[in-house]
């Protein structure tokens, strides 16, 4: 499993040794998914992001937690139950190719996430739904996203807001809870002991990796430092700087067997 935001680029900018990685996985064919806590893309939207950096990956090798909420949704409400969206257009539609009806007034149903278009009105409305009874989802728990050249608000902060004015929690179903791990695991028919996670935030990529019983590693190139290791209590089982050196020491491990 890996993660994508922070781990293979940063905004519009592919993190060094980007083809190198998936050109190593796919010579020792390394089953992988590109699991995100980021819903504002359709597995499709973000292969073609990635054959815009050279890499050529399938949708079935990718989970943006868009597609892990709206399943979820499948076990546990009957298709044509009303949704409430706080989030951007990739998590609407993928609710509702599920068959769930979105809606901008009445819901049984708020799902939440990263929203760059977010207006008081919107949270309002969510406020008053969740209020009012709605069942509270959230993406993922993110309260930050690894800019390009900065750290911007995440999915979190949304959450947080949201919270705040509902005295409610919201049920989180991405990373670093285990809902994510167990649809990953079973779209590459692995287990546990032999799937590591990749990622660059201790207490989603990490934790969950961990909690889930795979091997981590933790890459410095997003939101994690090392100084947060010690600081959280979170130890990965390997560090690196990037997923250009993570390549570069796997590679010379194969090499000598």
């Amino acid at each position: 499993m890996c993660d994508m935001d922070g781990v293979l680029w940063r905004g519009d900018r592919a993190m060094p040794g980007l083809t190198e990685f998936f050109s190593f996985l796919r010579e020792h064919n390394v089953r992988f998914v590109l699991a995100t806590n980021n819903a504002t893309r359709t597995a499709a939207q973000y292969a073609e992001k990635l054959a815009e950096f050279g890499v050529r990956v399938f949708e079935a090798e990718i989970l943006p937690s868009c597609d892990v909420v709206s399943d979820y949704l499948k076990t546990v409400t009957p298709p044509g139950t009303r949704v409430f969206v706080v989030g951007e257009a990739a998590l609407a539609d993928s609710i509702r190719a599920r068959g769930f009806v979105v809606n901008d007034t009445e819901a049984e149903i708020v799902v939440a996430g990263l929203d760059r278009q977010a207006t008081f009105a919107k949270l309002a409305q969510a406020t008053r739904l969740i209020r009012h009874g709605a069942r509270f989802i959230g993406t993922n728990p993110d309260k930050t996203w690894p800019g390009e050249n900065e750290i911007t608000p995440g999915a979190g902060a949304i959450l947080a807001f949201l919270e705040a004015a509902t005295e409610v929690k919201p049920f989180i179903v991405s990373k670093p809870e285990p809902i994510m791990f167990q649809q990953a695991m079973a779209r590459m028919g692995s287990r546990p002991e032999t799937t590591v996670m990749i990622g660059d935030r201790l207490e989603t990529d990490i934790l969950g990796g961990q909690c889930a019983g795979l091997k981590t590693i933790l890459v410095l190139s997003g939101v994690s430092a090392e100084a947060d290791i010690e600081q959280m209590g979170i130890r990965p089982d390997w560090i690196f700087r990037d997923i250009g050196e993570l390549t570069q020491v796997w590679r010379k491990s194969k090499d000598e067997g």
